[in-house]
């Protein structure tokens, strides 16, 4: 995408922004919900297949760290990139949600992919992974296609749905806005916008 190629290089060539930008819609951000979710979050819609969301991880990471007390960042993985093991790897994001070992899976299994040029081929691939992670065998074998973890795959692929996401990665903030990330001239000026976006009351 090359948006997002344009974002990523901004990011390192453009000094920090220190005035507070006026952020507009259809320039910064589209609406693409006409009400906003009960409580303020944010979404970011993404692929492990996805390299720019692999480089996209230490900017969501500063993302988090500036977000008002209490407001999350969720992570919702879509199917529709790496063939048959989209799906595969969506489910394991969720046994690694449920496993709580997220914070630690996701990293690793970017790696895997995007350094060691070595993408998993199959479900016991993605264990192998788990277990080399510290997630007994076991574990993974009784969570990957659990009642919790099918449903939450369902919820991921409901908001794909929902939010009509063809490409990632896609942030959507309170549920019914959208940033642009081609908009986007560094890691404040997005950390800025989101806030504002959280604090949107129209």
């Amino acid at each position: 995408m090359k948006k997002v190629l344009f974002f990523l290089a901004a990011m390192l060539m453009i000094p920090m922004v220190h005035a507070a930008p006026e952020f507009k819609e259809g320039v910064n951000y589209d609406v693409v919900k006409q009400t906003s979710t009960a409580q303020p979050e944010v979404m970011e819609f993404f692929s492990y297949y996805c390299p720019h969301c692999a480089k996209f991880e230490p900017i969501v990471e500063d993302l988090k760290k500036s977000l008002p007390q209490g407001v999350p960042m969720k992570k919702n993985p879509v199917n529709f990139m790496g063939g048959d093991m989209g799906p595969e790897l969506q489910r394991a994001y969720a046994v690694a949600n449920l496993l709580n070992v997220e914070t630690k899976l996701t990293p690793a299994i970017f790696s895997t992919i995007h350094t060691d040029r070595k993408p998993p081929k199959d479900r016991s691939d993605v264990k192998q992974l788990f277990v080399a992670n510290g997630v007994p065998a076991q574990e993974f074998d009784g969570a990957v296609d659990s009642f919790a973890v099918s449903g939450m795959v369902s919820q991921f692929d409901r908001n794909n749905e929902s939010y009509n996401i063809r490409g990632v990665p896609s942030f959507v903030v309170n549920g019914k806005y959208m940033v642009k990330i081609e908009s986007i001239t560094s890691q404040e000026q997005f950390n800025q916008l989101v806030q504002f976006l959280l604090a949107k009351k129209d």
